[in-house]
């Protein structure tokens, strides 16, 4: 398998982590985080001249028609700057699946303004008692007159209250559990029964409770097929998690350089304590760990292309295992190393951990996504 990027690949990742190098400091980072939005307007709409918000959307809505290898190079520069703009629900999860099953209307109304960083989208999915199980959906969808009236509250909406519109999952048909039956609906953040709790989450992003109450939609605000968005759910989830893959390898490149640098300056006993081999030995299994989350973030940004639905989810699934695994080797090894220090706020050290903490439970952690490798071995 080749893992050598484009030049253009290249050059993108470049552009990118010279403008996070010169505008998203650590210092500038911490401000972001204690504003009211969450995320810097200023630099969303810089992002969008770049270019990066519309790498996933087709050029004929504006958009790069990239792949999520290409997104996984955004994504590892994002990780390594803990960048908080609201990517990961706007791009890779609401403009894709706009792009996978929206009508021609819809992504012509929609696709171009997230391109240009002129609308956020939120998916709201999980609600409480679902775990991680997709196909948990009790928000009811019942047909009214030429459209459908939404009642169900959502939980973790990642950017729920800073979004314009939403994609809520709903039942139109069947069972809290089963399989078919959901259908996505595109509802308007401002509607009337609509209500977002927006919160601060354990890493400085920002998540949301939305509750809808007889919220009216009408029928061009169905999302695909009715009844039939469980497999689409599941596949913008593993694009979602093949995202994350690559941003937490970013982060722990981040907190292997920052640990690195404090053995090389903190000094014990008239040296720098970065002299001691038992050290030395630990820096060098952060490494190691670090190197094996890479080559499996890589592994998901190709595999979960695959047209086969149970191939995707077993390599994916096996790539966030492995990369929970290990981000919370790093960020442990990286704390101990700090001493006291590595916990204190103001060192990058404790956000890059809290951050991998929050992309090892978003989606599923590495225990949940080791049974579901464990699961699909026994039915081969």
């Amino acid at each position: 398998m080749d893992f050598s990027y484009t030049e253009e690949q290249q050059a993108l990742q470049d552009s990118l982590r010279r403008f996070l190098g010169k505008e998203y400091d650590f210092e500038k980072r911490k401000h972001i985080s204690r504003s009211a939005a969450g995320y810097s307007k200023e630099h969303w709409g810089k992002l969008a001249e770049m270019g990066v918000l519309g790498l996933g959307i087709p050029e004929a809505h504006g958009g790069m028609n990239g792949t999520p290898v290409d997104t996984l190079l955004i994504m590892e520069s994002f990780g390594r700057a803990m960048v908080l703009e609201p990517y990961l629900p706007t791009v890779v999860l609401g403009a894709g699946l706009v792009r996978d099953v929206g009508s021609e209307a819809q992504q012509a109304a929609l696709l171009p303004s997230i391109a240009m960083g002129e609308l956020l989208l939120a998916f709201a999915h999980y609600e409480q008692g679902s775990r991680y199980a997709l196909e948990h959906v009790a928000t009811h969808a019942k047909r009214a007159g030429d459209g459908y009236v939404l009642n169900g509250t959502k939980s973790l909406v990642l950017s729920g209250a800073q979004a314009g519109k939403l994609i809520v999952s709903a039942r139109t048909s069947g069972g809290v559990w089963e399989r078919t039956g959901i259908s996505l609906f595109l509802v308007d953040a401002s509607a009337p029964g609509v209500t977002a709790h927006g919160y601060v989450t354990q890493d400085g992003g920002r998540a949301a409770e939305v509750k809808l109450s007889d919220v009216r939609v009408g029928a061009d605000a169905l999302l695909g097929k009715e009844g039939g968005a469980l497999p689409v759910i599941e596949r913008a989830v593993d694009l979602a998690i093949a995202a994350l893959c690559a941003e937490a390898v970013g982060a722990m490149d981040a907190l292997v350089e920052t640990t690195r640098e404090y053995l090389k300056t903190r000094k014990q006993f008239g040296q720098p304590i970065g002299r001691f081999q038992a050290l030395q030995h630990r820096m060098a299994d952060m490494l190691i760990a670090t190197e094996q989350a890479r080559s499996m973030a890589m592994v998901a940004a190709v595999k979960v292309q695959s047209e086969d639905a149970a191939e995707r989810r077993r390599m994916v699934s096996s790539a966030k295992a492995l990369v929970g695994q290990s981000a919370r080797y790093v960020g442990q090894q990286a704390v101990q190393l700090h001493g006291g220090m590595g916990v204190t706020d103001e060192l990058a050290a404790a956000h890059l951990f809290k951050r991998l903490t929050v992309i090892n439970a978003l989606f599923g952690d590495a225990d949940h996504h080791l049974s579901l490798v464990s699961d699909a071995l026994l039915v081969a």
